[in-house]
Protein backbone atom coordinates (compact mmCIF):
# COMPACT_ATOMS: atom_id res chain seq x y z
CA UNK A 1 0.00 0.00 0.00
CA UNK A 2 1.47 3.39 -0.86
CA UNK A 3 -1.50 5.15 -1.46
CA UNK A 4 -3.56 6.80 1.58
CA UNK A 5 -6.56 8.45 1.71
CA UNK A 6 -7.67 10.30 5.10
CA UNK A 7 -10.94 11.71 5.58
CA UNK A 8 -11.52 14.35 8.28
CA UNK A 9 -8.65 17.10 8.70
CA UNK A 10 -9.52 17.77 12.72
CA UNK A 11 -7.45 16.62 15.74
CA UNK A 12 -7.41 12.73 14.34
CA UNK A 13 -7.31 13.15 10.99
CA UNK A 14 -4.34 15.30 10.26
CA UNK A 15 -2.89 13.37 13.10
CA UNK A 16 -3.35 10.39 11.11
CA UNK A 17 -2.20 12.22 7.87
CA UNK A 18 0.72 13.38 9.40
CA UNK A 19 1.75 9.72 10.41
CA UNK A 20 1.28 8.51 7.03
CA UNK A 21 2.81 11.20 5.47
CA UNK A 22 6.05 11.22 7.31
CA UNK A 23 6.57 7.16 6.67
CA UNK A 24 6.71 7.70 3.13
CA UNK A 25 3.63 7.11 2.11
CA UNK A 26 1.60 9.69 -0.73
CA UNK A 27 -1.57 10.97 1.58
CA UNK A 28 -5.01 12.76 0.24
CA UNK A 29 -6.47 14.70 2.92
CA UNK A 30 -10.24 15.12 2.75
CA UNK A 31 -12.74 17.46 4.32
CA UNK A 32 -15.46 19.21 3.22
CA UNK A 33 -14.30 22.19 4.57
CA UNK A 34 -10.95 23.88 2.95
CA UNK A 35 -11.21 26.14 6.01
CA UNK A 36 -10.60 22.89 8.13
CA UNK A 37 -7.92 21.57 5.70
CA UNK A 38 -6.07 24.84 6.22
CA UNK A 39 -6.68 24.72 9.95
CA UNK A 40 -5.46 20.47 9.92
CA UNK A 41 -2.52 21.44 7.76
CA UNK A 42 -1.49 23.96 9.45
CA UNK A 43 -1.53 21.78 13.19
CA UNK A 44 1.20 19.08 11.01
CA UNK A 45 3.08 21.88 10.05
CA UNK A 46 3.39 23.31 13.75
CA UNK A 47 3.52 19.47 14.67
CA UNK A 48 6.39 19.11 12.56
CA UNK A 49 8.21 22.36 13.58
CA UNK A 50 8.07 20.75 17.07
CA UNK A 51 9.53 17.73 15.72
CA UNK A 52 12.72 20.00 14.21
CA UNK A 53 13.45 21.89 17.18
CA UNK A 54 13.86 19.18 19.00
CA UNK A 55 15.88 17.14 16.55
CA UNK A 56 13.98 14.14 15.64
CA UNK A 57 13.60 15.01 12.17
CA UNK A 58 15.08 17.42 9.95
CA UNK A 59 13.79 20.63 7.74
CA UNK A 60 14.22 18.57 5.21
CA UNK A 61 12.21 15.81 6.35
CA UNK A 62 9.70 18.47 7.01
CA UNK A 63 9.24 19.65 3.75
CA UNK A 64 8.75 16.07 2.32
CA UNK A 65 6.57 15.41 4.86
CA UNK A 66 4.35 18.12 3.75
CA UNK A 67 4.61 17.27 0.34
CA UNK A 68 3.61 14.41 0.34
CA UNK A 69 0.23 15.02 1.69
CA UNK A 70 -2.54 16.89 -0.89
CA UNK A 71 -5.81 18.13 0.30
CA UNK A 72 -9.43 17.82 -1.32
CA UNK A 73 -12.91 18.55 -0.55
CA UNK A 74 -14.11 16.16 -2.77
CA UNK A 75 -14.15 12.19 -1.96
CA UNK A 76 -14.69 11.16 -5.17
CA UNK A 77 -12.14 12.62 -6.65
CA UNK A 78 -9.84 12.17 -3.19
CA UNK A 79 -10.20 8.25 -3.33
CA UNK A 80 -9.32 8.32 -6.93
CA UNK A 81 -6.34 5.05 -7.26
CA UNK A 82 -6.46 4.53 -3.28
CA UNK A 83 -4.70 1.82 -1.90
CA UNK A 84 -6.62 2.55 1.61
CA UNK A 85 -8.83 4.93 3.32
CA UNK A 86 -9.04 5.78 6.68
CA UNK A 87 -12.10 7.53 7.82
CA UNK A 88 -11.39 9.83 10.73
CA UNK A 89 -14.93 12.19 10.69
CA UNK A 90 -16.97 13.14 13.59
CA UNK A 91 -17.81 9.77 16.31
CA UNK A 92 -21.43 10.05 14.93
CA UNK A 93 -23.25 6.75 13.64
CA UNK A 94 -25.18 8.21 10.49
CA UNK A 95 -22.14 10.49 9.54
CA UNK A 96 -19.69 7.70 9.12
CA UNK A 97 -22.86 5.15 7.20
CA UNK A 98 -22.90 8.05 4.61
CA UNK A 99 -19.00 8.17 3.95
CA UNK A 100 -18.88 4.32 3.64
CA UNK A 101 -21.97 4.36 1.07
CA UNK A 102 -19.74 6.77 -0.68
CA UNK A 103 -16.43 4.72 -0.22
CA UNK A 104 -18.38 2.11 -1.50
CA UNK A 105 -19.50 3.70 -4.88
CA UNK A 106 -16.27 5.57 -5.36
CA UNK A 107 -12.98 3.18 -4.42
CA UNK A 108 -12.11 0.58 -6.11
CA UNK A 109 -13.70 -2.87 -5.04
CA UNK A 110 -9.77 -3.54 -4.07
CA UNK A 111 -9.15 -0.76 -1.75
CA UNK A 112 -9.16 -1.66 2.00
CA UNK A 113 -11.94 0.63 4.38
CA UNK A 114 -10.41 1.46 7.62
CA UNK A 115 -12.72 3.09 10.35
CA UNK A 116 -10.73 5.51 13.26
CA UNK A 117 -14.00 5.42 15.43
CA UNK A 118 -13.59 4.99 18.80
CA UNK A 119 -16.59 2.62 19.89
CA UNK A 120 -19.00 2.29 16.95
CA UNK A 121 -19.84 -0.83 15.39
CA UNK A 122 -17.70 -1.99 12.97
CA UNK A 123 -19.74 -4.63 11.61
CA UNK A 124 -22.42 -2.19 11.33
CA UNK A 125 -20.33 0.17 9.12
CA UNK A 126 -19.50 -2.42 6.70
CA UNK A 127 -23.00 -3.31 6.35
CA UNK A 128 -23.70 -0.46 3.68
CA UNK A 129 -20.38 -1.74 1.99
CA UNK A 130 -20.73 -4.37 -1.16
CA UNK A 131 -17.72 -6.18 -0.11
CA UNK A 132 -18.05 -5.99 3.98
CA UNK A 133 -14.48 -8.25 3.93
CA UNK A 134 -12.72 -5.24 3.77
CA UNK A 135 -13.95 -2.94 6.01
CA UNK A 136 -11.92 -3.10 9.22
CA UNK A 137 -10.97 -0.54 12.06
CA UNK A 138 -7.95 1.17 12.36
CA UNK A 139 -8.50 3.08 15.59
CA UNK A 140 -5.11 5.26 16.42
CA UNK A 141 -4.62 7.01 19.72
CA UNK A 142 -4.52 11.22 20.29
CA UNK A 143 -2.11 12.24 19.76
CA UNK A 144 -1.02 9.72 16.59
CA UNK A 145 2.40 11.05 15.79
CA UNK A 146 3.64 9.86 19.28
CA UNK A 147 0.94 7.41 20.30
CA UNK A 148 2.16 3.31 19.85
CA UNK A 149 -0.89 1.54 20.17
CA UNK A 150 -3.48 1.49 17.40
CA UNK A 151 -6.53 -0.99 18.36
CA UNK A 152 -6.86 -3.05 14.64
CA UNK A 153 -10.72 -3.83 15.45
CA UNK A 154 -12.32 -7.18 13.05
CA UNK A 155 -15.79 -6.96 11.85
CA UNK A 156 -18.08 -10.21 11.32
CA UNK A 157 -16.95 -10.52 7.86
CA UNK A 158 -13.19 -8.87 8.18
CA UNK A 159 -11.20 -11.10 5.77
CA UNK A 160 -7.96 -12.44 7.40
CA UNK A 161 -5.83 -11.01 4.38
CA UNK A 162 -7.63 -7.69 5.61
CA UNK A 163 -5.96 -7.70 9.08
CA UNK A 164 -3.09 -9.14 8.04
CA UNK A 165 -2.22 -6.24 5.99
CA UNK A 166 -3.24 -3.90 8.58
CA UNK A 167 -1.21 -5.28 11.15
CA UNK A 168 1.62 -5.21 8.99
CA UNK A 169 1.10 -1.84 7.95
CA UNK A 170 0.50 -0.30 11.53
CA UNK A 171 3.82 -2.08 11.99
CA UNK A 172 5.34 -0.29 8.94
CA UNK A 173 4.15 3.28 10.95
CA UNK A 174 6.25 2.15 13.97
CA UNK A 175 2.75 1.44 15.95
CA UNK A 176 2.12 -1.54 17.91
CA UNK A 177 -1.17 -2.89 16.59
CA UNK A 178 -3.49 -4.91 18.77
CA UNK A 179 -6.08 -7.16 17.57
CA UNK A 180 -9.49 -6.51 19.09
CA UNK A 181 -13.30 -8.37 18.42
CA UNK A 182 -16.19 -5.74 17.20
CA UNK A 183 -17.99 -5.19 20.81
CA UNK A 184 -18.72 -1.08 22.21
CA UNK A 185 -15.64 0.52 22.96
CA UNK A 186 -14.17 -2.35 21.82
CA UNK A 187 -11.14 -2.55 24.07
CA UNK A 188 -9.18 0.86 25.12
CA UNK A 189 -12.53 2.49 25.86
CA UNK A 190 -14.71 -0.28 27.14
CA UNK A 191 -11.92 0.10 30.12
CA UNK A 192 -11.16 3.92 29.90
CA UNK A 193 -14.81 5.75 29.68
CA UNK A 194 -16.32 4.05 32.62
CA UNK A 195 -13.24 5.70 34.64
CA UNK A 196 -13.36 8.84 32.86
CA UNK A 197 -17.24 8.65 33.35
CA UNK A 198 -16.63 7.58 37.37
CA UNK A 199 -14.19 10.67 37.98
CA UNK A 200 -17.01 12.82 36.66
CA UNK A 201 -19.85 11.29 39.18
CA UNK A 202 -16.57 11.71 41.85
CA UNK A 203 -16.64 15.35 41.40
CA UNK A 204 -20.40 15.89 40.71
CA UNK A 205 -20.90 13.97 43.96
CA UNK A 206 -18.73 16.50 46.02
CA UNK A 207 -16.37 14.28 46.82
CA UNK A 208 -13.37 15.96 46.02
CA UNK A 209 -12.28 18.83 43.60
CA UNK A 210 -11.53 18.13 39.87
CA UNK A 211 -7.59 19.20 40.80
CA UNK A 212 -7.64 16.98 43.71
CA UNK A 213 -9.47 14.01 41.58
CA UNK A 214 -6.60 14.07 38.77
CA UNK A 215 -3.66 14.05 41.36
CA UNK A 216 -5.08 11.05 43.35
CA UNK A 217 -4.95 9.13 39.98
CA UNK A 218 -1.51 10.54 38.70
CA UNK A 219 0.43 10.63 42.08
CA UNK A 220 -1.34 7.64 43.21
CA UNK A 221 -1.92 5.09 40.41
CA UNK A 222 1.13 6.62 37.92
CA UNK A 223 -1.09 7.58 35.54
CA UNK A 224 0.25 10.33 33.18
CA UNK A 225 -2.74 12.34 33.07
CA UNK A 226 -5.66 12.53 35.15
CA UNK A 227 -9.00 11.30 33.93
CA UNK A 228 -10.48 14.86 34.14
CA UNK A 229 -8.27 16.53 32.43
CA UNK A 230 -7.65 13.56 30.08
CA UNK A 231 -11.46 14.20 29.47
CA UNK A 232 -10.69 17.44 28.15
CA UNK A 233 -7.83 16.59 25.86
CA UNK A 234 -10.43 13.60 23.76
CA UNK A 235 -13.09 16.03 24.17
CA UNK A 236 -16.08 15.65 26.15
CA UNK A 237 -18.59 15.63 23.57
CA UNK A 238 -16.20 12.66 22.54
CA UNK A 239 -16.42 11.18 25.40
CA UNK A 240 -20.64 11.56 25.75
CA UNK A 241 -21.00 10.10 22.44
CA UNK A 242 -18.71 6.93 23.57
CA UNK A 243 -20.76 6.37 26.69
CA UNK A 244 -23.58 6.51 24.35
CA UNK A 245 -23.00 3.98 22.31
CA UNK A 246 -21.87 1.19 24.76
CA UNK A 247 -24.43 2.19 27.14
CA UNK A 248 -27.18 1.20 24.19
CA UNK A 249 -25.17 -1.57 23.34
CA UNK A 250 -24.62 -3.67 26.28
CA UNK A 251 -28.10 -1.96 27.93
CA UNK A 252 -26.24 -1.40 31.46
CA UNK A 253 -26.58 1.76 33.46
CA UNK A 254 -22.88 1.63 34.31
CA UNK A 255 -22.13 2.79 31.11
CA UNK A 256 -24.95 5.90 31.76
CA UNK A 257 -23.28 8.89 30.93
CA UNK A 258 -22.90 11.19 34.18
CA UNK A 259 -25.49 14.00 34.01
CA UNK A 260 -23.10 16.40 34.88
CA UNK A 261 -20.79 15.47 31.34
CA UNK A 262 -24.67 15.53 29.51
CA UNK A 263 -24.93 19.44 30.85
CA UNK A 264 -21.74 20.14 30.35
CA UNK A 265 -21.55 19.01 26.25
CA UNK A 266 -25.17 20.56 26.37
CA UNK A 267 -23.53 24.21 27.60
CA UNK A 268 -20.82 23.85 24.73
CA UNK A 269 -17.72 23.46 27.37
CA UNK A 270 -15.95 20.22 25.94
CA UNK A 271 -12.63 20.96 26.93
CA UNK A 272 -9.53 21.96 25.22
CA UNK A 273 -11.22 22.63 22.02
CA UNK A 274 -14.06 25.21 23.41
CA UNK A 275 -11.55 26.36 25.48
CA UNK A 276 -13.23 25.28 28.80
CA UNK A 277 -14.18 22.10 30.33
CA UNK A 278 -13.22 20.74 33.57
CA UNK A 279 -10.54 23.16 33.39
CA UNK A 280 -10.22 26.94 31.73
CA UNK A 281 -7.89 26.50 28.33
CA UNK A 282 -8.92 30.18 27.46
CA UNK A 283 -5.83 31.84 28.63
CA UNK A 284 -2.44 30.03 28.55
CA UNK A 285 -4.39 26.84 26.41
CA UNK A 286 -3.22 24.38 29.11
CA UNK A 287 -4.82 22.81 32.06
CA UNK A 288 -4.98 25.88 34.89
CA UNK A 289 -6.96 25.67 38.18
CA UNK A 290 -10.75 24.26 37.55
CA UNK A 291 -13.83 27.00 36.48
CA UNK A 292 -15.32 28.44 39.65
CA UNK A 293 -18.45 27.18 37.58
CA UNK A 294 -17.58 23.59 38.52
CA UNK A 295 -16.02 24.63 42.15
Amino acid sequence: MKNIAVIGAGTMGNGIAHTFAQFGYKVNLIDISEESLDKGMKTISGNLDRMVSKEKISAADKETTLNNITTYTDIPKGVKEIDLVVEAATENEDLKLKIFKQLDENCSAETILASNTSSISITKIASVVSNPERVIGMHFMNPVPIMKLVEIIRGYNTSDKVTKSIMELSENLKKVPVEANDYPGFVANRILMPMINEAIETFYNNVAGVKEIDTVMKLGMAHPMGPLQLADFIGLDVCHSILEVMYDGFKNPKYAPCPLLTNMVMAGKLGIKSGEGFYDYSESKKAEKVSSQFS
